[in-house]
């Protein structure tokens, strides 16, 4: 176990994660950041990224590098390949960070281990799996790059529907397919999806009782099998694309028993302030309650987390107390 205590670990090297090491390393914050594999996190796999306010296109890998520079350049230090086993809450009010060799101790912990994409686990999903080969799992992020192209959305939930809807004011031709001959998505969605698709001339269509079974091609997505789960029977159906939006997996079975986490696992907090059920103990990015999912947004969450530490070092009773609209922004 490490001897000395650090003022913050942050347990994540994804876009939150490091986005909190900017602010607290560049606050001469002592901070350590621990990482299960290596920086990165769901954003290194994506080849093109156009939403980051500031840079007009980048990609993944690109981004974490130069996010991972000016970290380590303000004085964070970065372990990767620390699996984060469990974190304990010691009576004096630190926490010790447990991973499957090592043990380290801080003031506070900003909580960033992200989430990954529920994936239908199908022939041909991860081969393609990038905007620019035909998998995807973020309209928002990628319906840009299949402007005036043919795509298969799977899902039925109000993500769903959404991104669904939002595909279909790029690509030429959407085909959204479910398992179930009815949607899970909240009424007024399934509305607004059916009125679209239901339009004259309508770039939008929906198949019930449909699964994906492969996803096929030559380097890029071509095709995707599909199968009829009432009747049976099976058909390639061309398109350039598969977005697949059947939800996220938070990375969070290390924290069960530690913090307050929702049935699905993600993390519960206090939205304002980003404050978990343990004091000292933050969170930040898709791993949290109320999360958009989105890169610029991860790195906000970080950012916030790291403001707030001040808070909770300045008087560790502000823990408990409640948010509210009369405090000043800023502090100011």
């Amino acid at each position: 176990m490490s001897g000395a205590v650090y003022d913050v670990i942050i347990v994540g090297g994804g876009p939150a994660g490091l986005g909190a090491a900017v602010y607290t390393s560049r606050d001469r914050l002592n901070t350590l950041l621990l990482e299960k594999l290596m920086p990165g996190g769901q954003i290194i796999n994506t080849d093109r990224i156009e939403n980051y306010p500031g840079i007009e296109r980048i990609d993944g890998p690109g981004l974490i590098e130069q996010m991972q520079k000016q970290v380590e350049n303000f004085g964070a230090e970065i372990k990767t390949g620390c699996d984060v086993t469990k974190l304990e809450k010691l009576q004096d009010g630190d926490i010790t960070v447990h991973c499957d060799k090592d043990s380290y101790t801080a003031r506070a912990v900003i909580l960033a281990p992200g989430s990954s994409y529920r994936k239908l686990g199908i022939p041909g999903e991860d081969e393609f799996r990038s905007a620019g080969a035909g998998v995807s799992y973020c309209g928002t992020c990628d319906a840009p790059f299949f402007r005036g192209k043919q795509v298969v959305s799977v899902g039925g939930g109000n993500t769903a529907v959404e991104e669904t809807l939002h595909l279909a004011k790029y690509a030429d031709k959407v085909t959204m397919i479910h398992r179930r001959d009815e949607f899970r998505a909240v009424k007024v969605l399934v509305e607004e999806l059916l009125e679209k698709a239901n339009e004259s001339n309508s770039n939008l269509t929906v198949k019930y009782s449909t699964v994906a079974t492969a996803i096929q091609g030559e380097g890029k997505v071509q095709s995707v099998k599909l199968k009829d789960v009432k009747t049976g029977k099976q058909e390639d159906y061309p398109c350039d694309g598969v977005f697949i939006f059947v939800g996220m997996v938070p990375n969070t079975d290390f924290l069960k028993g530690f913090v307050e986490l929702t049935d699905a696992g993600f993390i519960k907090c206090d939205c304002a302030y980003l404050r978990t059920s343990v004091s000292g103990v933050f969170v930040a990015g898709d791993c949290r309650i109320g999360a958009v999912m989105q890169l610029v947004t991860a790195v906000g969450d970080g950012v916030v987390a790291a403001m707030m530490l001040k808070e909770y070092y300045r008087d560790p009773n502000w823990w408990s107390q409640a948010p509210s609209d009369l405090l000043h922004p800023g502090g100011w």
